[in-house]
């Protein structure tokens, strides 16, 4: 994919997101705009620096008259009028006017700023342009009101999926610098004069905000013009590096090639590089609003882990292994920058790791040599849960969905089928590994999936129960329940009982899928879309998606997803979650998330078809839609090169510029 930080552009006028959920990173700091502001500053991240509630303004004095940058929404003079703004992955652009007479002198200005977080130290620089729209010359001057709030200095240790604590107020010590006992913020500004703009001229002036330790200075050895450019071509090669290996997306399918546009820049800003992180890049799950900067398994592998082996590579994609499970991962739900696990164990931790390493070795062929890390965390598992029977109890919504009633505790059929996955992934490296005890694996995995039906499925509902401890029996209409088609669980008649349930009104919705079931009146509720209902967690449609295409339901596949296209017309990058009955974002959760990338999952390995071997074989089976044609290029599988042209039932599979199938759209190994 040959990207530009162009092609990311998004005007913000259409957004749909919430306006706490617009901010700008780096990969070393992160910033929002004040909004309704042409100029104004609000919020910098920049690990271990916080300033949560930094507050910068740009006020213009114009022939000695105040133009306030506050985002008065009144009427009269209200200062500079904010008149359009563009997000891209370096910076966020906005444009303002201001024409009013001021005692029965006209002032015409036309200003735009740029808010560009820096990548080389922590902190944002602001550029500032004001053209002077009138027939006579002005004079201007840039006046900045910078208010930095509490300041804190957090141990990379700590940073986790909240925000960081507040820290003390910082006082001023001198001119432009702020200090408390941790932490020095400074203020530097060029172009700091009056200055005369003659009609049409154009005054450009620019200051940076920076955090360090307390009694440190602030190196100014360059211009803030070479900072403001050194965002500029580490996005762009960050771009080029990470985008390289995932393919072209062109289609005349209304939505689809800016979903999966947006599905990919999702994943690109929460690739942080920062030195003292543990790795770099360091998959955040969310981070682009300063909190979320941690790892999580579960999102990283489970949601992401064909996309970020495509990204990052293979070294990276084993190191990040090492580090997930150096981390604890069977006691910790996460880990922070540094390494370090976080919370509790999280039930989905062990498929995802699985997930993780195995996409790897399917696009890569590399990572058998993590064989005894992956045969040693299963143990683990089995040592460290009470069994019941072949299947596990996981515990309690802690461990599990974070569902806010009880519902899908204990003995629940995800994640046991994803455990049966496992064993059977443990049981094909085994086998490729020479090792006897691979048939024992496979055993493993079948008498898991025989009790997962003798056990959890109800024949009289067509669903699956939940089994405690005490013997109550709960029933829950979890979108989780569907993950059990991806492992072999389902006979054809579980099969058809649990799609009977993928209609509106029940699972579907205009605008997406619920996480439970709207008919399910015991647990539905409307407050926490994430996992109980009126929504769901990103990942999760599209995963369903996907799992319809590796099932044969195509149509099907095809119908969930493209009610997801709303998200790539009027966000600039997925949310931790979305409602599913308006093309809404719920504004007091996570702003962005990595597993916005299974997005890009679903269009590439379910709708493209592809599916890559362990064995290096690549087996192509493209579903073409009757809306409309795509092409999709520059699938790197192996060293080979595959492109594939589709149209309603047509299709023109290529490997390395050479036609290997053309017709009717049939599976193609290359």
């Amino acid at each position: 994919m040959d990207a530009k930080l162009n092609d990311f552009a998004f005007d913000l006028r259409s957004s749909l997101a919430p306006s706490n959920h617009i901010w700008v990173g780096s990969g070393r700091s992160t910033v929002a705009p004040l909004v309704n502001t042409v100029a104004g500053v609000k919020s910098l991240f920049a690990p271990p620096f916080a300033a949560r509630d930094v507050e910068l303004i740009l006020n213009i004095e114009a022939d000695q008259h105040i133009v306030r940058d506050n985002g008065n929404l009144g009427k009269g003079d209200c200062g500079l009028l904010l008149a359009g703004s563009e997000w891209r992955p370096d910076r966020i652009t906005r444009g303002g006017t201001y024409h009013y007479f001021v005692e029965d002198r006209l002032i015409s200005l036309y200003v735009t700023s740029r808010l560009v977080p820096l990548v080389d130290r922590p902190g944002f620089l602001l550029s500032l342009s004001i053209t002077n729209r009138l027939e006579r010359s002005i004079e201007v001057c840039v006046q900045p009101e910078l208010s930095p709030g509490h300041l804190s200095s957090q141990p990379l240790d700590d940073w986790d999926y909240g925000h960081p604590p507040l820290g003390e107020i910082a006082h001023q010590i001198g001119q432009h610098q702020w200090e408390n006992q941790d932490v020095r913020m400074v203020l530097l500004r060029e172009d700091s004069l009056p200055v005369l703009l003659e009609p049409g001229e154009e005054l450009v002036c620019r200051m940076a905000v920076v955090l360090m330790n307390s009694g440190e200075e602030c190196d100014v050895s360059e211009s803030l013009a070479i900072w403001e450019k050194r965002t500029d071509q580490v996005w762009q090669e960050r771009i080029s590096r990470f985008c390289s290996s995932v393919p072209q997306l062109k289609s005349d399918i209304p939505g689809l090639e800016d979903y999966y546009k947006r599905s990919i820049v999702s994943g690109l800003i929460c690739l942080w590089e920062h030195p003292d992180f543990a790795m770099q890049p360091f998959p955040a799950v969310s981070g682009i609003e300063g909190a979320g900067i941690c790892c999580y398994p579960w999102d990283t592998g489970g949601y992401a882990g064909k996309l970020l082996a495509m990204m990052i590579g293979s070294e990276k994609m084993l190191e990040l292994a090492r580090l997930m499970a150096n981390s604890g991962i069977e006691s910790h739900s996460r880990f922070s920058p540094s390494g370090v696990g976080k919370d509790v164990p999280y039930s989905y931790s062990l498929w995802s790791f699985f997930n993780l390493v195995w996409s790897n070795i399917e696009q890569h062929g590399e990572g058998t040599e993590l064989y005894e890390v992956l045969r040693k965390l299963i143990l683990s598992e089995e040592s460290r849960l009470p069994a019941w029977g072949e299947l596990l109890d996981y515990g309690t919504q802690r461990n599990l969905l974070e569902m806010r009633s009880a519902a899908h505790d204990h003995v629940v059929s995800s994640p046991n089928a994803e455990r049966a996955w496992c064993y059977d992934r443990l049981a094909d490296l085994a086998e490729q590994l020479g090792k006897e005890e691979a048939a024992d694996w496979r055993d493993k995995a079948e008498r898991i999936r025989s009790s997962i039906r003798e056990h959890l499925w109800d024949e009289e509902s067509g669903w699956f129960i939940c089994r405690f401890p005490s013997g109550h029996v709960e029933k829950v209409y979890t979108i989780q329940a569907y993950d059990t088609l991806r492992m072999g669980v389902c006979t054809d008649q579980m099969k058809t009982a649990l799609l009977s349930h993928l209609r509106d009104g029940a699972f579907l919705a205009p605008y997406g899928v619920s996480s439970i079931s709207a008919e399910d009146t015991i647990h539905y509720e409307l407050n926490d879309p994430d996992w109980s209902g009126g929504g769901c967690y990103t990942g999760e449609a599209t995963m369903l998606a996907l799992t319809l295409w590796e099932i044969g339901e195509h149509k099907l596949a095809w119908d969930v997803l493209k009610r997801l296209f709303w998200m790539g017309k009027h966000l600039p990058y997925y949310p931790q979650e979305h409602y599913c009955d308006r093309p809404a974002v719920p504004a007091h959760k996570r702003a962005n998330v990595i597993a916005g990338l299974s997005g890009a999952e679903a269009i590439l390995f379910g709708l493209a078809g592809f599916k890559p071997g362990a064995n290096g074989n690549l087996v192509v089976n493209p579903q073409p839609v009757s809306e409309g044609s795509m092409s999709i290029t520059g699938y790197s599988y192996r060293g080979r090169m595959i492109d594939i042209h589709l149209n309603p039932g047509h299709c023109k599979i290529v490997c390395d510029g050479v036609v290997v199938h053309e017709g009717e759209p049939t599976p193609c190994i290359i």
